[in-house]
């Protein structure tokens, strides 16, 4: 057969193999040359001196991952040789080496007696595996030999000289060359295997150049390296064989490959699947294999069957057939400039050699005529030698019918064909037949690959689908830069619009909105500026509010008409991206308000106008779990974060007062507590509050804290003094504070926004559980739109040791369990506990978009590092109910480790060279909250460090502006007191107020 392969178009270089690289950046079929380049890149390659590497495509290889080759003082040609049994060697080349490795002799197809010779210790041979390695010397003294005749036939420039073409064997010609044992006569006597007995010309030529060959590369060494644990499988014509190769006999379930399967129980054990999608019922019997097939059931394929390149409009003609050790292939041939499709059936038992025997269909020939009616003159001329009718001389094969066009039908009647009355017989007769030699030249190999594409990527797109909707952890980044690279990323946007517009759960939504700013992203090609940035632009203002109102399906399509004007340069295709990511924190922004399914108040007396109501807080220290209360993760993994309360320097440091004054407007107060300094707004009316949802913007937090408290109807159409009027008889002041450093990581803004709402809320006559606070906070942060988890207020508001969780669910609940811990232990954890202001604040702009990113890309490292944070709080939870400060230590370490894989880029490098220093004093320690900066926490091995770790950060220079702070648990969380009336108010200014 030459080289052509017989199951496969594109041949063996591009047979599609049953596997899946996961760490694939781009999502793709693997074929034998993709597992031979990995093979050749990452196993053989490594640690060789400059050469060149020889690797044939005509075999499947496995090589361990470090196969240990040694280059010590290598020189000349190296070969690279797998094990054999003396049985599969009969049929193959075989190397004979001496002890040091190197080559005496090469036997093709040898006698016993030779290859018993060549039985290494394990029993096994080494087979000549088509895998060369010359050094720079050796391949210069080749290079040399291409400009002189007689060698200079094998290249273009020989043949343009006109030169006759002639073929030279790289192992029975320039390698056997090398071999110690082979003497110069014998060498220009001989022939490669594969050239026959030929004529007297080629036979000259063939001594002429057997003997510059000779001369140039005799003085090299050759020497044989043998990987025991390797695998070596020429890929033959032989059906059974390559069947095997693709399946995994023993194996207990069918491998499906870049396949999306409807009914896959109907696949049976140690089958194969591979780029294929099969609606309905499509049953695959054991040891059979389908690739590049788009079929629709019922179909029955039983044991044994090879079926490739079908795809529906063909499956009408399997209804009804159970096929069997049988291999039928669809084709794209161009005949006389037209593209049209053959197809081909033949049986797994058949012999495609010429001197083979004599079988169509797993039968005789004389079996196979009686059967069908055919006669032998039908597929041979009558002046063909018997020796000659053979299947691939068989003209079997319609490729063109006078009136339809052709289907499986027309080589399938054959299997059953008495069923029609010889109806099939005479449609085949009236047809144009090739037999498979002829076929071979009119195999378009580009709408081969071009077909197999396009089925990719219908399979992908199912499959895409099928991931959003049923809430799969599986990575689409892959799919998206080959969809992307392909020119396929139309039909993949189109598809993550109609799943985002049919979503019933906003998580399936967003995730989909998503994965179009990815697409977008990913078409930006890196250019075009940062992914993370602001997403306000006007254009997109409609599309949005659309999202805000809930109507998922107008606010989808709107996006999408939209998207259309962003996709000509790279710039607004990352412009774009920032907007859909914008989108998607609209519905993470819904999806997170349902937590006000579980803020609830109960009316108290309503305070008197001027008397104060003070609520002060501690900061609080994550141990463990931080980044898995972060929606959408605390909804769609669960989240769980173990979290103290803590006093820094024996100050709780958070705080907020509030009173209700006679004039009916807002005044608000932020800064320290005693400052007169304190910036204040006065807000009088509806306008005044309308930035309550940009948090960079004068008293944000505050305003937003009147919306959700209920004292302000931001959307009403009466005016803000009306409504306070008609309400309080009067306006409210509201007053913040914290002695924390902005960007401190303890969790500062969450719990005084929890402090701002318990105060306002009693000023308001009304009192409000810590639990339902907590998911006061929640809302009140999507309000304010900085969005952030529930760890922060769980925390700040709750006393002492807890834990936070949250299921994988909506509405999002928060449950609070408190840690009981070892008596004397909580003492234990004031004395080693210290915090290390690091004089580097906190930069997070960008870091919540990134890893929301990276968590929505189901990026297998963020989405098992998650898992990993959620187990690891319950472990740490367990370390402080047996009080084991050690232990408590490691999980610290670990949970800083854990962060960073969150969020890469979160240590700054003089907080790493703290810590470092700092390491041999701790049992453990982490930046507090995010990282990047703010304060660092660690757990000291000797009780009351505080003065002995100043003077160990004294001693080294450029550590900037730190300072070292004492620390101990705090037992009270969240107080609330009401102080006594003012009497100064009517008329007063915010000025004039003055603090309590």
């Amino acid at each position: 057969m030459g080289r052509d392969f017989p199951f496969d178009d594109c041949g063996r270089a591009f047979t599609c193999l049953p596997v899946e690289n996961p760490q694939a950046p781009v999502e793709a079929l693997v074929c034998n040359l993709d597992c031979l380049l990995d093979i050749m890149t990452y196993r053989l390659g490594p640690g060789s001196p400059p050469g060149v590497w020889v690797c044939s495509t005509d075999m499947l290889l496995s090589v361990p991952p470090n196969p240990g080759i040694n280059w010590d003082g290598f020189r000349g040609t190296r070969v690279i040789a797998f094990p054999g049994s003396l049985t599969y060697a009969l049929n193959h080349g075989v190397y004979l080496t001496d002890s040091q490795g190197f080559v005496l002799d090469i036997y093709y197809q040898g006698t016993k007696a030779e290859l018993q010779r060549c039985v290494g210790p394990d029993g096994l041979v080494p087979l000549v595996s088509g895998v060369v390695f010359f050094s720079v010397e050796t391949a210069e003294h080749l290079l040399a030999t291409h400009v002189s005749p007689p060698l200079d036939a094998c290249t273009y420039m020989g043949l343009d000289s006109g030169a006759q073409p002639v073929q030279l064997s790289l192992f029975f010609d320039i390698l056997l060359c090398m071999a110690r044992n082979v003497n110069r006569e014998s060498f220009l006597a001989g022939r490669p295997p594969e050239m026959g007995q030929g004529d007297t010309d080629v036979a000259g030529y063939l001594k002429g150049a057997r003997a510059q060959l000779w001369r140039e590369l005799r003085d090299q060494p050759l020497t044989m390296v043998y990987v025991p644990d390797g695998g070596y499988s020429y890929m033959t014509a032989d059906a059974s064989e390559f069947l095997h190769s693709l399946t995994m006999p023993g194996v207990a379930v069918a491998q499906i490959v870049h396949s999306q399967v409807e009914e896959p129980q109907l696949l049976e054990a140690s089958c194969s699947v591979v780029s294929c999608l099969l609606e309905g019922p499509v049953h695959l019997g054991p040891r059979s294999v389908l690739q590049h097939c788009h079929l629709r059931g019922p179909v029955h394929i039983g044991a044994g069957c090879f079926v490739s390149g079908l795809d529906t409009a063909h499956s009408e003609a399997l209804h009804g057939l159970e096929l069997h050790d049988l291999i039928l292939q669809g084709h794209h041939v161009r005949m006389h400039g037209s593209l049209s499709r053959a197809f081909t059936l033949v049986g797994r038992l058949d012999s495609w050699e010429r001197q083979g025997a004599g079988m169509y269909l797993n039968m005789s020939w004389k079996e196979f005529f009686k059967k069908t009616g055919i006669r032998d003159w039908d597929l041979w001329d009558p002046d063909t030698p018997p020796s000659d009718r053979c299947l691939l001389s068989a003209r079997l094969f319609p490729v063109l019918h006078p009136t339809r066009a052709l289907g499986p039908q027309d080589v399938l009647w054959m299997l059953y064909p008495q069923e029609d009355r010889g109806e099939a017989l005479r449609a085949w007769r009236a047809s144009w037949r090739l037999s498979w030699e002829q076929l071979q030249p009119c195999l378009d190999r580009a709408a081969t690959l071009a077909s197999r594409r396009d089925l990719f990527f219908c399979q992908a797109l199912q499959k895409a689908r099928h991931v959003l909707e049923a809430r799969h952890d599986l990575c689409l980044l892959p799919l998206i830069r080959a969809a992307v690279g392909e020119g396929c990323s139309g039909p993949l946007l189109a598809t993550l619009d109609k799943v985002a517009a049919g979503a019933e759960d906003p998580g399936v939504a967003a995730r989909a909105l998503a994965c179009v700013a990815d697409v977008l992203g990913c078409m930006a090609e890196g250019r075009g500026g940062l992914r993370s940035g602001p997403a306000a632009n006007p254009e997109w203002i409609q599309p949005f509010s659309y999202l805000e109102c809930g109507d998922l399906v107008r606010g989808v399509e709107a996006l999408a008409q939209e998207r259309e004007k962003w996709l000509s340069r790279p710039a607004l295709l990352v412009r774009a991206a920032r907007h859909y990511e914008g989108a998607e924190q609209i519905l993470i922004r819904q999806a997170v308000m349902t937590s006000q399914h579980f803020v609830s108040t109960q009316p108290v007396e309503l305070p008197a106008p001027g008397q104060w109501v003070v609520t002060e807080c501690p900061a609080r220290v994550d141990f463990s779990g931080g980044w898995s209360d972060t929606p959408p993760i605390a909804y769609e993994l669960g989240g769980a974060v173990l979290g103290l309360a803590v006093r820094v320097d024996g100050c709780r440091p958070i705080g907020a007062k509030a009173r209700r004054i006679l004039e009916p407007e807002l005044w608000l107060a932020v800064g320290p507590r005693q400052d007169e300094m304190t910036m204040k707004t006065v807000c009088r009316s509806l306008d005044d509050l309308q930035d309550y949802c940009q948090p960079h913007a004068p008293g944000a937090l505050l305003k937003a804290a009147f919306i959700c408290a209920g004292i302000v109807h931001i959307h009403s159409e009466i005016p803000l003094r009306e409504q306070l009027l008609h309400s309080f008889n009067g306006g409210f002041e509201l007053h913040t504070w914290s002695e924390l450093p902005h960007g401190s990581g303890l969790g500062t803004s969450s719990i005084l926004a929890g402090a701002a709402l318990a105060a306002l809320q009693r000023a308001a006559g009304r009192a409000v559980g810590t639990e339902a606070l907590i998911h006061a906070v929640l809302h009140l942060e999507q309000v304010l739109t900085t969005g952030g988890g529930w760890q922060d207020q769980v925390s700040g508001l709750m006393p002492g040791i807890k834990v936070g969780r949250s299921r994988a669910q909506l509405p999002l609940k928060v449950e609070v369990e408190e840690i009981t811990v070892p008596e004397g232990f909580v003492q234990k954890i004031n004395d080693h506990l210290l915090l290390v202001y690091t004089g580097k604040t906190r930069l997070a702009r960008n870091l919540l978009q990134d890893v929301l990113r990276n968590w929505y890309a189901r990026l297998p490292a963020v989405v098992q590092n998650a898992r990993r944070l959620v187990r690891q709080t319950e472990k740490c939870a367990d370390a402080f109910r047996q009080g084991n400060l050690p232990l408590l230590g490691q999980y610290l370490t670990s949970y800083w480790e854990q962060k960073k894989l969150m969020a890469p880029g979160c240590e700054p490098l003089a907080v790493r060279r703290m810590m470092d220093i700092l390491a041999p004093h701790v049992y453990g320690q982490s930046l507090a909250g995010a990282g990047g900066g703010g304060f660092l926490y660690l757990l000291t091995k000797e009780p009351r460090q505080k003065e002995a770790l100043e003077a160990v950060l004294a001693k080294v220079e450029g550590l900037g502006n730190y300072s070292v702070h004492l620390v101990e648990v705090d037992t009270q969380g969240l107080s609330l007191q009401l102080l006594g009336s003012e009497t100064c108010l009517c008329g007063a200014g915010p000025s004039e107020a003055g603090n309590a």
